[in-house]
């Protein structure tokens, strides 16, 4: 199984697909680039079980994004005008690449990489299904973080915290504005809703409102919970504050319920 899975005993859901380290079949060809893993959302799984309430349920990826990525559609249609990468990446958020040329992975590579992408979605789908099934709705929170500054993807320093409802379409008008009040009452994280990141696939095609579902993505930068000059070393109390929000903000999430 290439993923952890809690089940959720309440009406929310949160999915991790970014912060796994394995290569699985891949690792005996690791090049340096590989075994950096630099677009990794670092200790995000750390982070959502440091934060996650008790009756919240818990999917996080444990391959690499580099094999494929699960905030991806699985018949790879782009989700971003402009510079991105795909279900199966073939080059860093840097514009370095992953393999030699000529050695990218075919149509046949990208069936075989599938394979790894639809458990984890088979999973959620049967878990958000059942939660509404069970309670009459779900709330989907999919976390994410990535490096303060991406020249490729985005100009100057990332807000710490950037809320993603697809502008709206993802979530009930409400759900949105309860995080926003709490974004807003306070003031050691900088914040955006739907700024560069609006939501990647898992937001959009999850978040169903008018079907009881609603979804938010978080994308943290890591530089306000994380050394990014030592991307794989994790303390405790240097994220401790964030940490905290998260716990508020998981709390809000668990508790809300539709009008």
């Amino acid at each position: 199984m290439s993923f952890r899975y809690i089940e959720p005993q309440g009406t929310l859901m949160i999915s991790v697909p970014h912060a796994g380290l394995a290569l699985g079949e891949l690792a005996g060809n690791a090049g340096t680039v590989w075994s950096d893993l630099p677009d990794t959302d670092w200790h995000v799984d750390r982070l959502a079980e440091e934060a996650r309430p008790a009756a919240a349920g818990l999917l996080v990826a444990e391959l690499s994004r580099y094999v494929v990525d699960l905030n991806r559609p699985a018949d790879d249609a782009p989700l971003y005008a402009g510079t991105g990468t795909g279900l199966v990446p073939t080059e860093t958020f840097a514009g370095e690449p992953l393999y030699p040329a000529g050695e990218a992975p075919d149509e046949s590579e990208l069936e075989r990489r599938r394979q790894h992408w639809r458990p984890y979605h088979e999973r959620l789908l049967q878990t958000l299904q059942a939660m509404r099934a069970r309670h009459g709705f779900a709330v989907l929170l999919d976390m994410h973080s990535i490096a303060s500054r991406v020249p490729r993807l985005f100009d100057g320093h990332l807000p710490d915290l950037n809320l993603g409802t697809f502008d709206g379409a993802s979530c009930g008008a409400d759900i949105e504005q309860a995080v926003r009040h709490l974004l807003a009452g306070q003031h050691q994280f900088s914040w955006i809703i739907n700024g560069r990141f609006k939501g990647g696939f898992i937001t959009r095609h999850y978040g169903r409102p008018d079907q009881d579902i609603h979804a938010l993505q978080l994308e943290i930068s890591q530089s306000c919970y994380m050394d990014e000059d030592d991307p794989r070393a994790f303390s405790l109390a240097r994220a401790k504050p964030l940490i905290g929000w998260l716990q508020q903000l998981t709390i809000r999430l668990a508790r809300w319920r539709p009008r």
